[in-house]
């Protein structure tokens, strides 16, 4: 199964300034499938190291010396540690004790040749400053290690995992302008319909490519099973039915601000934030914090209390709602009420990890709640010094009556629509806002399947602008 991330890996092999790695992500994202394949074709030796299997494993790890701790793990398991030939990879690192995570600390002073990669389910936890419930304080080695984010896989690694690179290859060479046949649209569409119900899951994935549909939700099933069995393990302090009921509520909150009462009206707001944020910690939900967006950096004006909520992954959340792929094709009320708020989640899940890997994945939208005009616009990007609204629409249609009032009041020109139409630049629309304002803008529409190329879209729409262009008027 081919992971696009595994080009992010091979940098880091090749950086002569680089620290040991934490790869970091949710259970069964696909982490040690990864790691496990980056090792087969990039090294000559390799030695993994599972401490949730194996407790024996952790006392090598006592002496503060690397060449100690190589010679007795290459000792014991017959694989060389050699400098630029071997990769050592440290999983389920969560269930060692704190010296071992401080290992990696003299690893990089003292073997820094030596390629060290670092994971676990439950690491979140041990890396959370704030420790709440953790058993264990794990030493932070600052400016000693560094880390990667890995997402589920998007929806052209889905394509990859279905057989279809003809598809990907299309898709990475459409140009603004280019004609879209209907028959590539059609195929795209449906392909994306599959991936709403199937997500990004690799496991989910590689079980529809061997046994179809049924097969991929019977997977979605264990996955959120396991997610409840690992509840206990998420700190001492956690509330198990609590985070039950979190967990289970997340999905259908998607696409609206997320109201702690509306979970339970009988639970504290404060215990409802923090079993929300045991959900972040394990990287199961994200917030899609309000930002005002009068400048960049988006996150500098970010408010943690207003956001609206994310699953992991848009297939677990489907199966989770009792979705599936009958939902998507028909025109039934299921469909209406919830096929905007997965939309949402499938653009989101893929917004998140838009930026580089190294940085913590987060995504912004902007809500404005006022007596006279409310107003939501569901993502907020950030590409250089640009600001740009991006509103999620379910069919080919929809107001954009709150896009027009937020490029009104933050003087921005530019906006993306993702639909389920084919794409089109309209190029300096004018419009009158829900206030009475005049907005000039161009807006980039783009069908849904086209999320991956989205960056390199923009570059090329906001490239052919011509000023004094004109105006046309907004189809919405």
């Amino acid at each position: 199964m081919k992971r696009f991330f595994e080009e992010k890996l091979k940098q880091w092999k090749e950086r002569p300034n680089r620290h040991p790695l934490i790869l970091r992500g949710a259970r069964q994202v696909g982490k040690t499938y990864l790691i496990r394949e980056f090792a087969r074709k990039n090294f000559s030796y390799f030695l993994e190291l599972n401490f949730e299997e194996d407790v024996t494993l952790i006392p090598l790890f006592e002496s503060k010396k690397p060449d100690v701790i190589c010679e007795l793990l290459s000792s014991r398991f017959s694989v060389p540690l050699k400098e630029g030939e071997s990769l050592l990879f440290l999983d389920e690192l969560q269930a060692a004790e704190p010296y071992v995570f401080e290992a990696l600390r003299y690893f990089y002073e003292k073997r820094p040749g030596l390629h060290v990669i670092a994971a676990g389910s439950l690491l979140e936890f041990m890396l959370d400053a704030a420790g709440d419930g953790v058993s264990k304080a794990f030493p932070m080695p600052v400016g000693r290690i560094e880390y990667m984010y890995l997402p589920p896989l998007d929806f052209e690694e889905f394509l990859l995992a279905a057989g279809c690179p003809g598809l990907v290859d299309w898709l990475g060479r459409y140009g603004i302008g280019n004609t879209v046949p209907d028959a590539m649209h059609n195929e795209l569409s449906r392909w994306f319909k599959r991936y709403l119900v199937i997500g990004g899951m690799p496991a989910a994935a590689q079980a529809y490519t061997t046994g179809g549909i049924e097969e991929a939700d019977r997977e979605l099933a264990s996955i959120l099973t396991t997610y409840h069995d690992d509840f206990p393990k998420y700190g001492r302090r956690a509330n198990a039915e609590l985070l039950q009921k979190v967990f289970t509520k997340i999905p259908s909150m998607i696409g609206r601000k997320l109201v702690y009462s509306k979970i339970d009206p009988g639970e504290k707001s404060r215990d409802l934030a923090k079993t929300f944020k045991r959900l972040a910690l394990a990287r199961i939900a994200a917030k899609v914090c309000h930002t005002s967006a009068n400048g960049i950096p988006l996150g500098g004006e970010a408010d943690d209390e207003t956001f609206k909520p994310l699953f992991l992954d848009v297939g677990l959340a489907c199966h989770a709602l009792g979705l599936n792929l009958v939902d998507f094709t028909d025109d039934g009320d299921l469909l209406l009420a919830n096929k905007g708020a997965i939309c949402e989640q499938f653009i989101g899940q893929h917004l998140l990890y838009s930026g580089r890997e190294y940085e913590p994945p987060c995504a912004y939208c902007w809500i404005r709640e006022a007596k006279s005009s409310c107003s939501e616009v569901d993502y907020i990007i950030q590409m250089g010094a640009d600001i740009i609204p991006v509103e999620v629409k379910g069919g080919k249609t929809g107001s954009l009556k709150s896009l027009h009032v937020f490029l009104n009041e933050k003087n921005r020109h530019f906006a993306v629509r993702f639909n389920a139409d084919k794409p089109s630049l309209l190029e300096h629309a004018e419009v009158t806002d829900s206030l009475g304002r005049v907005c000039r803008f161009s807006l980039l529409s783009l069908p849904m399947y086209m999320v991956c190329q989205m960056k390199r879209l923009i570059q090329q729409a906001t490239s052919r602008s011509t000023p004094g262009a004109s105006p046309h008027p907004d189809p919405s």
